[in-house]
C-alpha cells in the first residue's frame, strides 16, 4: 500500500532490539549499536540505541540494561518517541525466558484479554519475537536462554491514561504491542484508496471472490478457507464500509469479511468504521444476541468482546455464529440487493474460527 506516509515500528519490535542488545552484553559484555533484529515477515531492520548500561543490582547479580527511542513513522501514535527499554538479568536454569513488567509497562487485571490475569502486558507476539532472539543470541554467545527480561517504557503510565488500557484493565501503564513490527500510518483516505484499487485489481484479473479481512491473521485465515489468491485479499483494516460500498458500485459475486470476534461485533452492531477511536463495542448489544438473561448479565459484565465470547462458549451458546449472522445482515443492508453473496468468517485471537455465517 502507497500512502506517502512514513512507517514505523511498534513497541513490541523496540523491546525485542533493546532485549536482543541488553542480552548480547550480558553474554559479551558489549551491546551492538545499532541492533539488528527479524521480524515477523522477513524484515531486518536496525535500532540505534539511546542508553545501555551493565552493572550488577543490589543483590551482585548482574543486569544489562538497553533503551530505544520508538519512532512511529507518520502515524499519530501516543508512544512516539517514547524511550522503550529492557533489563534482562539470568534466571534459574531451566526457566527460560520469564517477562516482568518494569516501570511504564501494564499489568492484566481483568479476564478477556489474550493475557491471564496478572501478567504483564506484553502482547504474545512481541514475546515470541523476544524468546527467539534471545534463542539466537543464546546459541551464538553461548548462553542458556534462561532470562528475566523487564520492559519498561519511559513515562509509559502518564501516557497509557491516553489509551484504552484503563478500561480494559490494564493498569499501571502501555501494553507491549505488534503482530508484523511495522506501524502503518493511519490515513483514511490513502487506505480506502488502496482498498477500492485492491478491488478493480481483483475485478480485472477476472476474481468472482474478494476477502475483506481486518488484519493479518484473519486474512490469512480466509485465505485457507476458500483458497484465495493474495490479490483477491482485501487489506480491509477498519473500512468495512469503504469495502461493501465501492462494491455495491462494482460488484463482484461473493465476498468473505473476516476478523476478529471485537470488530466484527461492532459491524454486528450496525457499525461501518471499526477503528476504536470511532466506534467501540457495545456489550449490551452483544448480550441481546443472548437468549438467557443470566448469561445475557454475565455478557454485559464482561470486560470485552473476547471476554463475552469465553462467557458464552463456556455456556454452550455460539456467539460468535450469532455475531456473524448480524454481520452478515448490516453487510446485506448496505448491499442494497446488489447480487453479492456474502460470508462472514469471525475468529479469536489465536486465529481460529468461532463464527460463521
Amino acid at each position: 500500500m502507497s500512502t506517502n506516509l512514513r512507517f514505523g515500528w511498534t513497541t513490541g519490535a523496540c523491546a525485542t532490539a533493546a532485549t536482543t542488545a541488553a542480552y548480547t552484553a550480558l553474554l559479551t559484555g558489549e551491546f551492538p549499536d545499532p541492533v539488528r533484529i527479524v521480524l515477523p515477515k522477513g524484515q531486518t531492520p536496525s535500532f540505534a540505541l539511546a542508553r545501555e548500561s551493565l552493572a550488577p543490582d543490589e543483590s551482585g547479580a548482574e543486569r544489562a540494561f538497553a533503551a530505544i527511542v520508538k519512532d512511529a513513522g507518520d502515524d499519530p501514535d501516543v508512544t512516539h518517541l517514547a524511550l522503550v527499554g529492557s533489563t534482562v538479568r539470568r534466571g534459574a536454569p531451566g526457566s527460560g525466558v520469564v517477562f516482568e513488567a518494569g516501570p511504564g509497562v501494564g499489568t492484566v487485571t481483568k479476564p478477556g484479554l489474550p493475557l491471564p490475569v496478572g501478567e504483564p502486558a506484553i502482547n504474545p507476539v512481541p514475546r515470541q519475537m523476544m524468546r527467539e532472539h534471545i534463542a539466537r543470541v543464546a546459541a551464538e554467545h553461548g548462553g542458556s536462554g534462561d532470562v528475566v527480561v523487564s520492559i519498561s517504557v519511559e513515562h509509559g503510565e502518564e501516557l497509557a491514561r491516553k489509551t484504552w488500557n484503563p478500561r480494559l484493565g490494564i493498569l499501571g501503564g502501555l501494553s507491549i504491542l505488534g503482530t508484523t513490527g511495522i506501524v502503518v500510518p493511519y490515513s483514511c483516505s490513502a487506505w480506502i484508496d488502496s482498498i477500492r484499487r485492491g478491488i478493480d485489481v481483483a475485478r480485472a484479473q477476472g476474481y468472482r471472490h474478494v476477502a475483506g479481512c481486518t488484519g493479518s491473521t484473519s486474512e490469512k485465515v480466509a485465505a485457507e478457507v476458500h483458497g484465495l489468491p493474495e490479490d483477491a485479499l482485501l487489506d480491509m483494516g477498519d473500512f468495512a464500509g469503504a469495502v461493501l460500498k465501492y462494491l455495491r458500485r462494482h460488484p463482484v459475486p461473493r465476498l468473505t469479511i473476516a476478523g476478529g470476534i471485537g470488530k466484527l461485533s461492532k459491524l454486528a452492531d450496525g457499525h461501518l468504521d471499526l477503528h476504536s477511536g470511532r466506534s467501540q463495542v457495545n456489550l449490551d448489544f452483544l448480550a441481546s444476541l443472548v437468549d438467557d438473561p443470566a448469561l445475557a448479565k454475565a455478557v454485559t459484565e464482561a470486560n470485552t468482546a473476547l471476554g463475552a465470547l469465553q462467557v458464552c462458549q463456556a455456556a454452550g451458546v455460539p456467539l460468535g455464529d450469532l455475531v456473524a449472522e448480524r454481520a452478515k445482515a448490516t453487510a446485506d443492508d448496505v448491499l442494497r440487493g446488489e447480487p453479492i453473496t456474502v460470508d462472514i468468517i469471525v475468529i479469536d485471537r489465536a486465529g481460529s474460527i468461532v463464527g460463521r455465517a
